[in-house]
């Protein structure tokens, strides 16, 4: 195996919960490297400074990671630890997702304030922010009768704005409240059978360039195949479907023995309006069965909806 640079420096963004899964992967690497240095190079992308816009208008999620993968190109850094979800379903050719750790809870959680009850319980007008398409969409599906407010930020800004009264709930990842040590805030887990996840969503992912092979060793043990198999089906779904943060998508794989199934759901977000649909096969072969359920989004009218 290559030398492991010493120190192996990791490029993160500076949020909060950022640094919580770049901590999390140098401990992990600590454990594999007893005594080597692991060094944190904390950045502020534009997806971080851009605020009063949807993601939709100003770019996409690849804001989030652009300012790692130039330090990963420069020399500045040897690893960038995003959350999954984030990263563009098309790397660049000189980078490569050396590792996707094991799934923290991919699904999403109802965050309510004082006094309020159960997501379908709520009053009409009720308002519910989400940062996202996709739950933009299903809380139109299933629960026209509330108000959908667009809310950006991390996950302390967004739950200040819920205490504040400027929203009276909120939908976001179980897994980013869980890691921040925030699972007490989490009125209810939402049930994939209406809030079907995003590809990726609950995963960390470890890019690097995909020339440096001392890099690409050093979190190889860090891999976890079923994770790995799970998400590369939900991305490609989001692929066949030119996924980004401008199409309001779900996917979702599950993997059982050898057996993966993987759910999907693409629609208008404006007006609740979608189609569904899924496929079965084995798991290792995880992109064709990712691919066959976009396919069957696409004959059941997905093209329509996104033209929207």
């Amino acid at each position: 195996m290559p030398a492991i640079p010493d120190p192996l420096i990791i490029a993160t963004r500076a949020s909060p919960l950022a640094l919580w899964q770049a901590e999390h992967v140098r401990d992990r690497l600590h454990a594999l490297h007893p005594g080597l240095r692991v060094e944190l190079a904390p950045m502020t992308t534009r997806g971080d400074q851009i605020l009063d816009r949807s993601l939709s208008q100003v770019g996409g999620k690849g804001l989030f990671i652009k300012e790692l993968e130039v330090a990963l190109l420069e020399g500045r850094a040897h690893l960038a630890v995003h959350s999954l979800k984030d990263v563009p379903m098309e790397l660049a050719p000189e980078f490569a997702l050396a590792a996707v750790l094991a799934r923290e809870d991919p699904r999403d959680a109802y965050v309510a304030g004082a006094g309020a009850g159960a997501l379908q319980d709520l009053p009409p007008g009720a308002r519910v922010g989400t940062s996202s398409l996709r739950r933009q969409l299903v809380l139109r599906a299933f629960y026209p009768h509330l108000a959908v407010v667009p809310v950006r930020g991390n996950v302390g800004t967004r739950l200040r704005k819920l205490d504040g009264g400027e929203i009276d709930a909120l939908v976001m990842a179980a897994a980013g409240l869980k890691r921040l040590g925030l699972a007490q805030r989490i009125r209810e887990i939402l049930p994939t059978d209406r809030f079907l996840p995003a590809p990726g969503q609950g995963a960390l992912a470890i890019e690097t360039r995909a020339d440096d092979a001392a890099a690409i060793a050093a979190v190889a043990a860090l891999d976890d195949a079923a994770t790995r198999a799970a998400t590369a089906a939900e991305r490609a779904v989001s692929r066949a479907l030119g996924g980004s943060c401008q199409v309001p998508l779900a996917a979702y794989a599950e993997i059982e023995g050898t057996r993966l199934r993987v759910r999907a759901l693409v629609g208008d977000c404006s007006s609740g309006a979608y189609v569904q649909a899924e496929a079965s096969g084995d798991a290792a072969a995880a992109e064709r069965v990712g691919a066959e359920a976009a396919a069957e989004l696409l004959a059941r009218g997905a093209s329509a909806l996104l033209a929207r």
